[in-house]
């Protein structure tokens, strides 16, 4: 169920799938099972939103410098995700995802302007992979860095599955070398990319039928009592 309703989210925002399966699930189970359960399902949905979106070359060549950053930075984080306390991931998942969801709400966020653009992308690729390392989710420092850059609906959907599919390859990795990733839980995690694939096309249809506004508001503050109470968790048990 989780991963069918974030699936739904990927569909229609672009966005959100790794934040609503890991949010979801840490309610319920250890958040290093869930954090590793996402990794399949983050691979196949951006492979599928690339080949959604097209112009990969263009995507590619554009934003190169963040993937590789971003691609350094999670394998080395993903070594220390083990020896990392429950109660700790548990209140950085729900940081996380109140960042993102503030950061998402507000209506006039800072902008990058085109000199900046490189240095931009070190910073946001290398707070993306620290974040990933830790969670599985590092879409709240792209999509800042997306939003900053005032990049149109089109070009968000592309930047996105490029750096979520390069994200998810070391974070697999990393997960196989530290034993997060055995081999039933790689088995459970590539199951759940059916639910998650048939909640993306769900989502797709919502996309057209639905105000993409009003719809992000509504996921964005479902996000925010998440980790707020994911929080309440942490410090309270």
């Amino acid at each position: 169920m989780a991963f069918l309703a974030a699936g739904v989210i990927k569909g229609t925002l672009g966005v959100g799938l790794p934040i609503a399966a890991v949010g979801l699930m840490t309610q319920f189970i250890d958040p290093r099972l869930a954090i590793s359960l996402v990794v399949f399902p983050i691979m196949f949905s951006n492979i599928w939103q690339i080949y959604r979106a097209g112009e990969i070359k263009k995507t590619v060549m554009k934003y190169w410098m963040f993937a590789v950053v971003l691609a350094i930075s999670l394998m080395i984080t993903t070594s220390y995700t083990a020896k990392v306390a429950t109660d700790f991931l548990v209140a950085f998942v729900g940081v996380v995802i109140i960042l993102f969801s503030l950061m998402n709400l507000m209506s006039t966020p800072p902008s990058i302007p085109e000199k900046f653009d490189r240095p931009g992308q070190l910073i946001a690729g290398l707070t993306a992979g620290v974040m990933g390392g830790f969670t599985a989710i590092w879409s709240p420092p792209i999509a800042a860095y997306l939003i900053a850059r005032n990049t149109n609906k089109d070009g968000f959907v592309r930047a996105t599955g490029f750096l979520f599919l390069v994200g998810s390859i070391p974070l697999c990795l990393g997960f196989w070398q530290n034993g997060l990733m055995t081999g039933p839980v790689a088995l459970v995690s590539t199951g759940m990319i059916i639910p998650t694939l048939a909640g993306f096309s769900v989502g797709e249809i919502i996309r057209r039928k639905l105000k993409p506004d009003r719809f992000k508001r509504l996921v964005l503050f479902f996000f925010l009592l998440i980790g707020l109470n994911l929080i309440r968790k942490a410090v309270y048990g």
